[in-house]
């Protein structure tokens, strides 16, 4: 019969719960640890979170402590020190029990207090609420992880057994918890190099947020794995008996890819399941640096080794202190196998990152690990700043993630952006219509050109208005495939709504000019004659130039004598125009150029020629680059001014004369006293000729002929002409 009071006081009677003594029989001792010591302190801190969460269940129904055991048993497993893992075995108390900080520093000292007090902070966080603004959020969890390291990666056992048995959980509270471990521990735990961390937490949200992918993936991979196991089998022979032959000893393994990453690779590379080569990275664990190299020229010898497909980071460790051998061979039956090779300690940096290294000194606080450069960095700065809010943008300016920005609307949500990505790429990805409307933005309340690039921790604000349409500029600056395609769709449906329009009038004008109004519904009923889908495909070829109402005619009524359609004899001008726009019966917006051959002005004879796919180009009716042929005559359109008074137009001159002291001064007064400005001057003098290249601001033809005779009028002025650009 067991003897009640050795469960009650194990440390003298031997008999200790089988979850603490299979904690106990995982925890790594340091060379200066007493064993017996710390399984005191061990056992103290067991029945202390054990006594204090009594009576409190999980959802699936398990004594809560069960989870703060589990906690504990993977910090155990990643070689944590013993202070970490009675942290982990206590986290939740100050939160969902009535111990105090003060019972918990009074009993295991400030360290541990420390410890558990910063993880109750870090829970206090509550991802996508708009109780509390996410810019505030993600600086608590920062500050807590600059003050003691250790505070993320308990926070990260903890979080990996909370996904591991979220099943239990509402359907709501489950994709929250999915989103914040996707857009927060992913990434930290990826530059932290915790690698199976990261693998583990992308499965676990793989299969919250897509779950129907997930089983598919994952049914298909445990069907093939038979097969697979057969094929890494007989590449990992020939490699051991290698090795053997120089007495190396090496532990290979074939390991399966995680479901998640195979199906990003499956989306990134449009491939079916079976079309995914590398389900498996084959791993060469070795003992020695050297030894890594001597493994990479045997297989290499063995296996046809792919070129670009092959990476050392033993000589050029990652950021986050990864190191390893990477290489793709060509295996039996062609087919190619990725090949890692490592020694034991880079195997084990791999795996759990910055906790493969953990160093603690016999001070209260934690040392991180040489290689994690910018988590020191950050703990430097983080020691010379307040925890104010309003400092928060210069805290958050590190790189956490690779290729990837993490900014904020005012309201405190998260938006992920790629790296390089503008305001306008922030709009659309807040909302479509958000971005369709985006006339200006705000970046931490100053106001900035929509062009501007946005940082990691910046607040975005999008000023927006009904009347505001995108811009065909913001193609040249937008990053995101989203805001992209939603402008060029916009830009693309306006001119086509555009084209024809213009199409139809010019249409139904040149047939009227004609004097054969009758044809307009015989043309636009054989559309089809020409190639078209509908009889507006017809009248948009028209209005970009790639169709000619000279076409159509001489198509549809090929015997007839050949009708003079040529715009230019008509001395009707049905065209206004405006600086930089057409209106024609309420059209407004097309797509019109200026001539930078003539550079016409208000009072010009002017000439718009369409343009094939390019709209409408305005010319001075003298231009002599103007493309006027015989069989594109109808491609000519009268237009005429209508702007306003005001209006000022760069006009370029060219004035040559006898050069002497005072030439240029006496040119540029009197340019001023016509109250004509001066935009750009280009000067130089040959052989005692001066000849300037002005350009002239100037609001119409009478203005500058005025400004010309003046110039023309002053001493040693030989010549004044009017130049294109």
């Amino acid at each position: 019969m067991q003897n009640p009071i050795a469960k009650l006081v194990p440390q003298y009677f031997g008999e200790y719960p089988k979850p603490f003594q299979k904690l106990y029989d995982s925890v790594s001792l340091g060379p200066d640890q007493n064993k017996e010591e710390v399984k005191s302190v061990l056992w103290k801190a067991y029945e202390f979170g054990n006594r204090h969460h009594e009576g409190q269940k999980r959802l699936s129904g398990e004594p809560y402590f069960s989870h703060c055991i589990e906690v504990a048993n993977t910090l155990a497993k990643w070689n944590m020190d013993t202070t970490t893992i009675i942290a982990g075995l206590l986290h939740d108390t100050l939160e969902d029990t009535d111990a105090t900080l003060e019972d918990i520093t009074s009993t295991f000292g400030q360290e541990l207090g420390s410890l558990v007090n910063g993880l109750t902070k870090l829970k206090d966080i509550k991802y996508l609420t708009r109780k509390e603004k996410q810019v505030s959020n993600f600086m608590k969890m920062l500050l807590s992880v600059a003050q003691d390291l250790r505070v993320i990666i308990i926070k990260f056992a903890d979080r990996l057994h909370n996904m591991e048995t979220i099943d239990h959980m509402p359907q709501i509270k489950k994709h929250r918890i999915a989103i914040e471990t996707r857009d927060i521990y992913i990434p930290l735990a990826h530059r932290m190099g915790m690698s199976a961390v990261k693998s583990q937490l992308e499965d676990l949200v793989f299969k919250v947020l897509k779950s129907e992918q997930f089983h598919d993936i994952k049914s298909k991979v445990k069907s093939s794995k038979k097969q697979r196991f057969k094929f890494v089998n007989g590449v990992i022979e020939p490699i051991k008996l290698e090795l053997n032959k120089y007495e190396i000893s090496p532990n290979i393994y074939g390991r399966a890819k995680s479901y998640a990453s195979i199906y990003n690779k499956m989306l990134t590379r449009n491939k079916s399941f079976d079309e995914i080569y590398d389900l498996y990275a084959l791993r060469i664990i070795v003992q020695k640096p050297e030894q890594c190299y001597l493994a990479l020229g045997l297989v290499h010898n063995l296996y046809l080794p792919v070129q670009d497909r092959f990476k050392d980071f033993i000589a050029t460790p990652k950021t986050n202190g990864y190191q390893s051998i990477h290489t793709t061979v060509i295996g039996p039956k062609g087919k190619m196998v990725e090949i890692q090779i490592r020694t034991d300690s880079m195997e084990e940096t791999a795996e759990i990152g910055v906790a493969a290294h953990w160093v603690y000194k016999d001070s209260k606080s934690s040392d991180i690990d040489n290689n994690v450069r910018w988590l020191r960095e950050l703990l430097e700065i983080l020691k010379d700043e307040s925890s104010n809010p309003k400092e928060f943008m210069e805290l958050l300016k590190i790189d956490l993630y690779d290729e990837e920005i993490f900014a904020f609307t005012p309201l405190g949500d998260l938006i992920r952006l790629p790296s390089g990505s503008t305001t306008v790429d922030f709009a659309f990805q807040v909302h479509t219509q958000v971005g369709m409307q985006c006339m200006g933005a705000k970046i931490n309340h100053l106001v900035v050109p929509l062009n501007t690039k946005i940082k990691n921790g910046d607040i975005v604000e999008i000023l927006t208005s009904k009347k505001q349409n995108p811009s065909i500029g913001w193609q040249k600056f937008v990053v995101t495939t989203k805001a992209r395609n939603e402008i060029n769709r916009f830009i693309r449906k306006e001119m086509d709504e555009n084209s024809i329009k213009l199409g139809e009038e010019m249409l139904i004008k040149t047939l009227r000019r004609m004097k054969s109004t009758s044809l307009i519904s015989e043309f636009k009923d054989n559309y089809s004659k020409f190639g078209y889908a509908d009889v507006n495909s017809m009248l948009k070829a028209i209005g970009t130039g790639i169709l000619t109402v000279r076409d159509i005619f001489n198509k549809l009524r090929p015997k007839e004598d050949k009708v003079n359609i040529d715009a230019m004899k008509s001395s009707k001008s049905f065209y206004n125009f405006r600086r930089g726009e057409v209106v024609l019966d309420g059209i407004e917006n097309l797509l019109v150029n200026f001539g930078k051959c003539c550079s016409p002005i208000p009072g010009d004879d002017l000439i718009g020629f369409v343009t094939r796919g390019r709209g409408v180009t305005v010319h001075q009716s003298s231009c002599k680059s103007l493309p006027i042929l015989n069989n594109e005559s109808d491609r000519l359109l009268p237009v005429h001014w209508n702007v306003k008074s005001s209006e000022s137009f760069n006009v370029g001159l060219k004035v040559t004369g006898l050069d002497y002291k005072g030439w240029l001064k006496d040119v540029s007064e009197c340019i001023s006293k016509e109250n004509v400005n001066i935009s750009s001057v280009d000067i130089k003098a040959i052989d005692s000729i001066a000849e300037a290249n002005i350009i002239v601001q100037v609001k119409n033809n009478r203005q500058l002929n005025r400004l010309m005779r003046k110039i023309t009028k002053l001493k040693n002025i030989d010549y004044v002409e009017r130049v294109g650009r």
